[in-house]
């Protein structure tokens, strides 16, 4: 059972407006690799780099796609955890628990979260591609859209581009009127994401970062408990719902 200090159980019983930042650490626990760990077989002559670019798939989508195919399917084989579970269980007790993640797999979504903020998308969606790729009228397998003809691109965020439009935004104003940040299984490397934490930190707002390895926002984190979400997070929701 993870140790709860006396402090930390006191926000955790007063938290009305909590916001879970979570990252790769939550997905990996399922069985997700990272973006980086997904270059096995085939694709280990490939950096995700040349793959996440709409310049990539410019040149060739074919490529991309496949590469998405196989990220599709390992996302799908993969079940929600205990730590989504228990941001589930939090949010149908207690209400008022929104998650802001930069996984793409939509576990969170599948474990029963209502409030999810993506902030790079959803890999399991398709939009259109803006722009032209080179032989596409080749291409008659990859899919498109039904009512314009335009090729279809998996609806992440890739390298170079901006994120959904209001996400970011919807993001700060969760994070500003919260009266706790989790922070969990995240780099706390990548941004705008990493600069949420400092922005309760710098309203006075407690942050808790739930990760098995230190990060750059465990010096200044109020807690920073080491471990796993599926371990940790149910645990605080104990904490979070025991009578007082």
């Amino acid at each position: 059972m993870t140790h709860i200090e006396k402090r930390l159980r006191q926000v955790l019983h007063r938290a009305q407006r909590i916001v879970a930042l979570t990252g790769a650490g939550i997905s990996a626990e399922s069985g997700v690799p990272t973006f980086r760990d997904a270059q096995t077989g085939y694709w280990e002559q490939f950096d995700p780099g040349e793959l996440a670019t709409p310049e990539a798939f410019r040149r060739n989508p074919r490529r991309v796609w496949a590469w998405y195919a196989q990220r599709r399917r390992l996302a799908e084989q993969a079940q929600p955890n205990a730590g989504h579970r228990a941001l589930v269980d939090w949010e149908r007790q207690l209400g008022g628990l929104r998650v802001v993640t930069q996984n793409v797999d939509g576990l969170h979504q599948r474990a029963g979260s209502q409030q999810v903020t993506e902030l790079h998308g959803n890999i399991h969606r398709d939009r259109v591609f803006e722009g032209a790729v080179d032989g596409a009228s080749d291409a008659p397998e990859l899919p498109r859209c039904p009512c314009s003809g335009g090729l279809l691109r998996p609806d992440v965020v890739w390298f170079g581009e901006a994120l959904p439009e209001g996400t970011v935004e919807a993001a700060v104003a969760a994070v500003r009127e919260a009266d706790l940040v989790l922070s969990v299984g995240t780099s706390s490397l990548v941004q705008p994401a990493a600069s949420l934490p400092l922005e309760a930190l710098e309203r006075d707002i407690p942050v808790l970062e739930v990760n098995r390895e230190p990060t750059p926002l465990t010096p200044v984190a109020d807690w920073s408990l080491r471990g796993s979400a599926g371990e940790i997070l149910p645990a605080l929701v104990g904490a979070a719902t025991e009578a007082v």
